[in-house]
C-alpha cells in the first residue's frame, strides 16, 4: 500500500454497537477488555498533548458540565446518545516490521507523523487534545482526540461533513423536493465535504511524503497504471522534497543575512547612539566654554569699564593738580618779586618824613603776605596730597588694566606725566628777606 489513510468518527457516551466514549479511550490505553484485537498490547506513545487518561477526565468533566436549550424549552443536560467526542486516525502504508529493520525508514515515517500532528492543529487548534502512536500493530499509525469547545459540547459541528449535511437539512428542501430527494442533497454535501478534508490531508502530508490520494482498487486500475502512478507519487515527492530542501537553504540564507542585517542594524545603532552622545557632549562642552566666554567677556567688559573710569579720574585729577601748579607757580612768582620790592620801598621810606606810618603799613602788608605765603605752601601741600592721591590711583588703574589690551597703556603714560608734571611744579621754599637794614629807624637827635 502507498496511498495516503486518514478517517475521522465521531462517538457518544452510550455508544452505537458497543463502541462509546469509554470504549474508544480503554482501546487507546490499552485496557484488557477493549484491546482483544491486538496480540501483544502495549502503552501508547503520546505525540502531543496530554495522555489518554487526561483525556478521559477532561471529556466526562466538560460532558456533564455540557447544557442545551431546545427551542422554547428549558436548560437541560445533553443527552447520552449526542457525540461528545472526535477522533481521527491516520496510517503509514509501511509496516512497523519495516520501520524497526530500516532507520531511513523510520525517519521518513517519523517525519510523516510531525506533518500529520501540525495538519491536526490546523485543522482543530486548541481543541486537539492528544495525539497517541500504536507501535503493537501491523501499520505505524496514530489516534488523534479532539474534545468540541461549545457549550452543549456537538462532536459532529467539527465533522466537516456532518456539518454540511446537517446546513442542506436545516435550510429545507427546494422547491420541488421532495424528503428523499434532499436527503440525497445533503448526502452529496456530505461527500464533497470529506473529499475537500482528504485532498486537505493529502496537500499537507501525503503529497510530501509520497503517497497517493486514493488506491488503485476504487478507480479500477491496472496493475501497470497503479505503478506508474506510485512512480508518479515518488517522483512528486522527490520534486517536493527538492523544493523543501530549496526552501531550506533560502531561509537559511534569508536567516543569515537576516541575522547580518540585524547585526548590522544593532552596530550602527551602537555607533549612531555613541556619536549622538559624543555630540551631546560636545554641545555641552561648547555651550559650557560659550558660557564661560561670556562670563569672561563681560567680566573684561566691567574691568575695562571700571578702568576706564579710573582713567577718567586721573585726568580729572590731573587737570586739577595742574590748574593748582599754575596758582603755585603764580603765587612763587609773587613771592619772588616781593623782596625787590620791598627793598625799593624801605629805602623810600627813608627818605619820607611819614617812615613810621608807611612801616607799619609795610608790617601790616608783611603780615599778609606772610599770611599768603602760609596758605600758597598749605596749598602746595593740598597739591602734594592729591598728587599722591593721584599716584595711588594711577597705580590701582594699572593693577586693573594689567589683565587687559594694549589700550589701556595710556593711564599708565598718563600717570607717568602727572608725576613729573607734579615735580616740575613743585616749589622750592621761599623763605622772604626784607634785607640788611631792614628795622626801625632811630630818630635823629635821640
Amino acid at each position: 500500500m502507498a496511498y495516503q489513510f486518514v478517517h475521522m468518527e465521531c462517538f457518544s457516551r452510550k455508544g452505537a454497537k458497543g463502541r462509546s466514549t469509554s470504549f474508544v479511550l480503554g482501546e487507546a490505553r490499552r485496557d484488557p477488555s477493549a484491546s482483544l484485537h491486538v496480540a501483544t498490547p502495549s502503552p501508547p506513545v503520546i505525540v502531543y498533548g496530554v495522555g489518554v487518561d487526561e483525556v478521559e477526565r477532561m471529556h466526562d468533566a466538560a460532558a456533564d458540565a455540557a447544557r442545551t436549550t431546545p427551542k422554547g424549552g428549558k436548560e437541560r443536560r445533553v443527552r447520552q446518545d449526542q457525540h461528545t467526542l472526535l477522533t481521527v486516525v491516520a496510517s503509514h502504508p509501511v509496516t512497523m516490521e519495516a520501520v524497526r529493520g530500516d532507520p531511513a525508514m523510520r525517519v521518513e515515517v517519523e517525519r510523516w507523523e510531525r506533518l500529520t500532528v501540525a495538519w491536526l492543529r490546523e485543522q482543530y487548534g486548541d481543541r486537539l487534545s492528544s495525539v497517541v502512536r500504536h507501535e503493537d500493530e501491523t501499520r505505524w499509525h496514530v489516534h488523534a482526540y479532539v474534545l468540541p469547545d461549545d457549550p452543549a459540547m456537538r462532536a459532529t459541528a467539527l465533522h466537516p461533513g456532518q456539518s454540511a449535511k446537517s446546513a442542506v437539512m436545516l435550510a429545507g428542501p427546494a422547491d420541488g423536493e421532495d424528503s428523499k430527494t434532499l436527503n440525497k442533497r445533503g448526502d452529496r454535501e456530505y461527500k464533497r465535504a470529506m473529499r475537500e478534508w482528504q485532498d486537505s490531508y493529502h496537500v499537507a502530508v501525503a503529497q510530501p511524503c509520497g503517497l497517493t490520494r486514493l488506491g488503485p482498487g476504487g478507480r479500477r486500475l491496472s496493475r501497470t497504471e497503479w505503478q506508474r502512478e506510485k512512480v508518479q507519487a515518488r517522483a512528486l515527492r522527490a520534486s517536493l522534497d527538492r523544493a523543501n530542501a530549496v526552501k531550506v537553504k533560502v531561509e537559511s540564507y534569508v536567516a543569515e543575512k537576516r541575522t547580518e542585517t540585524e547585526s548590522m542594524v544593532s552596530t550602527a545603532t551602537s555607533e549612531a547612539a555613541r556619536l549622538r552622545a559624543e555630540a551631546d557632549a560636545a554641545t555641552a562642552e561648547a555651550a559650557r566654554r560659550l558660557a564661560e566666554s561670556k562670563a569672561a567677556t563681560e567680566a573684561a567688559k566691567a574691568a575695562h569699564d571700571a578702568a576706564v573710569r579710573e582713567q577718567r579720574k586721573a585726568r580729572s585729577m590731573m587737570s586739577r593738580v595742574r590748574e593748582e601748579a599754575i596758582k603755585v607757580r603764580a603765587a612763587s612768582a609773587r613771592l619772588q618779586r616781593l623782596p625787590g620790592l620791598l627793598r625799593t620801598a624801605i629805602d623810600g621810606f627813608r627818605k619820607s618824613r611819614v617812615a613810621d606810618r608807611i612801616r607799619a603799613a609795610v608790617e601790616v602788608e608783611m603780615e599778609r603776605l606772610r599770611d599768603q605765603a602760609t596758605s600758597s605752601d598749605r596749598r602746595a601741600d593740598a597739591s602734594e596730597r592729591r598728587a599722591s592721591a593721584a599716584e595711588t590711583a594711577s597705580r590701582k588703574a594699572e593693577e586693573l588694566v594689567r589683565t587687559l589690551d594694549t589700550a589701556l597703556t595710556e593711564t599708565a603714560a598718563q600717570r607717568d606725566a602727572a608725576r613729573r608734571e607734579v615735580q616740575r611744579l613743585r616749589p622750592p621754599e621761599v623763605t622772604p628777606s626784607l634785607g640788611p637794614g631792614f628795622g626801625p629807624r632811630p630818630t635823629p637827635g635821640r
